[in-house]
């Protein structure tokens, strides 16, 4: 029987080893737009691929099937899991090996144009009749790397919905002056989002400020609530609100202040400054500033530098990986409507639900046989 996989990223090709590994007499043949595999995938971790966390779900399944392709991982910091060789190269290496040695094969630049209910796949390269389709192209995250959400289109042929797309774990954009006069500087500190006047997400931990305005993976952590409201027609006024010493009263920094003159010893010269600065030396207002530092955003910095994309195919439309509209028809990876922050949650996911892809089509097999 034939299996045919639309996307040779994490899901796509997690799903084709998974199945050939289960199931070695079946024809897995993994159709990619782009001239070569796994380009996203190289791009993980700042280059390192932080491929999974001990803390996500299923995340003992995901370094199972690494361990059985024989890759060696190691963790880091907050439950994150790498290669022990800590490149991102290492991890597609060990995949394109893995489909090599498992007669997977792979068509490089072909462009799917249409599928059909009765499971056949029209593409560039020509016309593929499978058994079981799996739909992995990816999402518009990273459209520098080539992603252009095509898979959304295919699968909206079929009477798939879809969520409104907006990019998600992406740096944002503020009108301030203050961000650009400190760029390079970093803080741990707790970002709120405030949109007309109401929180809408909070998170703490570490802030970058840019000469565009704030990264970090707090400021990432809440981008999707940015880009949401950026999405719509008419977007409303959207504040970071930035509480950089939060286990520190108003108060305790006031004190502070007037004893030692800044806020040096607590925050660093460059913020303590800009702080002085913007207060005109008040201690009062400096303390005021350090706890509810209000700082105008206007977006984010888009799909071109997005890790992922929010929205997509409901989860609602699926049952265990596969369409409630066509049958043998399966959908993972980041076309469905499912998002985690930043640690390799999101990875996680990817090769989960390739994994788990695999998986059901062996049961719905079995079954059959």
């Amino acid at each position: 029987m034939t299996t045919i996989i639309i996307g040779a990223g994490a899901a796509g090709l997690a799903a084709a080893i998974s199945l050939k590994q289960r199931i070695p007499c079946e024809k897995v043949v993994v159709l990619e737009r782009l001239s070569s595999p796994g380009r996203k995938i190289l791009a993980t971790g700042n280059g390192r691929c932080n491929l999974t966390n001990k803390y996500a779900e299923n995340s003992g399944e995901v370094r199972k099937f690494f361990n059985s392709i024989g890759l060696v991982l190691c963790e880091e910091d907050e439950g994150r899991i790498y290669p022990y060789s800590l490149k991102a190269q290492t991890v597609l290496d060990i995949l394109l090996e893995a489909c090599n040695n498992l007669n997977i094969k792979i068509i490089p630049d072909c462009e799917v144009k249409k599928i059909d209910n009765n499971l056949t796949v029209y593409s560039e390269k020509g016309t593929f009749k499978a058994d079981s389709i799996i739909v992995a192209a990816g999402g518009k995250a990273q459209k520098n790397l080539g992603s252009n959400g095509s898979g959304y289109t295919l699968l909206k042929q079929l009477g798939h919905s879809i969520a409104p797309l907006s990019p998600g774990l992406v740096q944002l954009h503020s009108s301030s002056k203050y961000p650009r006069a400190i760029k390079g500087t970093r803080t741990r500190c707790k970002i709120k989002i405030e949109i007309n006047g109401i929180i809408k997400a909070e998170e703490y931990g570490e802030i970058l400020f840019t000469d565009y305005g704030l990264s970090g993976i707090a400021a990432m952590n809440v981008s999707h609530t940015v880009s949401e409201n950026f999405a719509k027609k008419t977007p409303e006024k959207c504040v970071a609100v930035l509480d950089l010493v939060p286990n520190m009263t108003e108060a305790e920094l006031t004190e502070h202040i007037n004893r030692f003159g800044s806020l040096c010893g607590i925050l660093g010269r460059k913020l303590s400054d800009i702080l002085s600065k913007q207060s005109g030396n008040c201690a009062e207002k400096s303390a005021e500033f350090a706890k509810n530092w209000r700082l105008i955003l206007t977006g984010t910095k888009g799909f071109d530098f997005a890790q992922i994309t929010c929205g997509g195919i409901p989860v609602e439309e699926t049952n265990d990986f596969e369409s409630k509209f066509v049958k043998n028809l399966y959908i993972c990876g980041e076309l469905l409507d499912r998002q985690f922050p930043c640690g390799g949650f999101n990875l996680n996911f990817a090769w989960q639900s390739g994994i788990k892809t695999a998986n059901r089509i062996v049961e719905k097999r079995n079954d059959k046989n």
